[in-house]
């Protein structure tokens, strides 16, 4: 275990915990590939996020994993000063917000490659992927514009 330079030895940080791996394993093995997928009902072909065994429109279970754009707009967000859990104490201030996809559906997700006080509610973002660890891959947002340059 390494140390944060002082003399408590850091934590390491959280990863996912997916109540159900065959649910969400469609999910996390497009977020290693560095693509986005979401679930999408064939009866009524409602985008879905997060994952669900029924469609919350039609209640139909006939789901099927299909890539979405990556695009989006800042639904809501905060600025984390005071990270609940220690491990992420050194990511302090860190952007937490909820990203509306074109396609409808809204994610939890970091906002990063912006200063956290620059993010606004309605910027268009689009996807990137945080390599974690090996076994992990998280999607997380940045400004469109940084995306481009």
């Amino acid at each position: 275990m390494t140390t944060n330079g002082g003399d408590r030895p850091e934590r390491p940080k959280p990863m996912p915990r997916p109540e159900s791996v065959n649910l969400t394993k469609p999910y996390w093995d497009a977020a290693r590939r560095h693509e986005l997928v979401c679930q999408r009902c064939v009866a009524c072909s409602n985008w879905i996020f997060y994952p669900r065994e029924q469609c919350p429109n039609c209640f139909s279970t006939r789901l099927e994993w299909a890539p979405v754009s990556g695009r989006g707009r800042i639904y809501a967000y905060t600025i984390v000063s005071q990270p609940a859990d220690r491990a992420l104490e050194g990511d302090a201030p860190y952007v937490y917000a909820i990203v509306q996809l074109d396609e409808g559906v809204r994610m939890p997700t970091n906002v990063i490659g912006i200063a956290p006080e620059d993010v606004q509610v309605d910027m268009a973002v689009t996807v990137v992927f945080d390599d974690v660890s090996s076994e992990w891959t998280l999607p997380k947002f940045t400004p469109l514009q940084a995306a481009s340059v």
